[in-house]
């Protein structure tokens, strides 16, 4: 198995994550106050997710939904549990900024493949294999493209856990490989660039729908 192009350097990444917090601690400040008065709950939601080589870590968010929710461990759009403020968090990505920590802890990187939670995680997949070299990201070029993400769950129908892990997840697992067998850190800079752009300026391009889901991971991930 080729190992996954060199990204972003770590001492990089925690610098450009340490000034981050600096610049964006109003924002912050902003969003815990917002979410405190939201719904009655802790500020910060703490979930475990597998890291590089499979090891567990903690992921910090911007809490969005209201606790003891239960439920599916994957959202989809219109999910009842979403707080008014946590929808307009999750919209915006203002949710994600806590994971700022997580960069600066070397827990994530600022590119790379999302970090899952361990049910969903099967380290007996080549693909999870390949995928677990590396540490996973705030941001990847496969999330950029799925940004409508909660919407194919919701447009599956059934059950939406189902159709994440046969439908989606296998889909999400070769767009990663994809980008780390031609990932450069000219690569990660253009993501992180393009990021920022789609915060700011949301793509006009359209998203993806079931049917582009059904070409394959080629024709979403070129």
């Amino acid at each position: 198995m080729s190992r996954p192009g060199k990204g972003l350097p770590s001492w990089f990444e925690r610098t450009v994550a340490y000034a981050g917090y600096g610049a964006l601690s109003p924002v912050l400040l902003l969003c815990a106050v917002a979410v405190r008065f939201s719904s009655p709950g802790p500020v910060l939601f703490r979930q475990e997710r597998v890291g590089k080589d499979g090891q567990p870590f903690r992921l910090l968010k911007f809490r969005s939904m209201r606790v003891n929710g239960g439920g599916a461990l994957v959202t989809a759009r219109g999910d009842a549990r979403v707080t008014g403020v946590g929808r307009f968090l999750r919209k915006t990505k203002l949710d994600e900024l806590p994971e700022l920590w997580n960069v600066v802890r070397g827990e994530l990187s600022l590119v790379g493949p999302r970090a899952e939670v361990p049910k969903y995680v099967d380290a007996r997949d080549p693909l999870w294999q390949k995928v677990l070299q590396v540490k996973p990201g705030i941001t990847d070029p496969v999330t950029l493209r799925l940004r409508n993400e909660e919407e194919l769950i919701a447009a599956g129908g059934g059950d939406p856990e189902v159709f994440y892990r046969e439908v989606l997840q296998p889909l999400k697992l070769q767009g990663y490989v994809r980008y780390l067998e031609r990932r450069t850190v000219s690569s990660d800079l253009g993501v992180l660039v393009r990021t920022v752009f789609a915060v700011v300026i949301p793509s006009k391009a359209p998203p993806p729908t079931l049917g582009d889901l059904k070409k394959g991971a080629e024709h979403l991930f070129p």
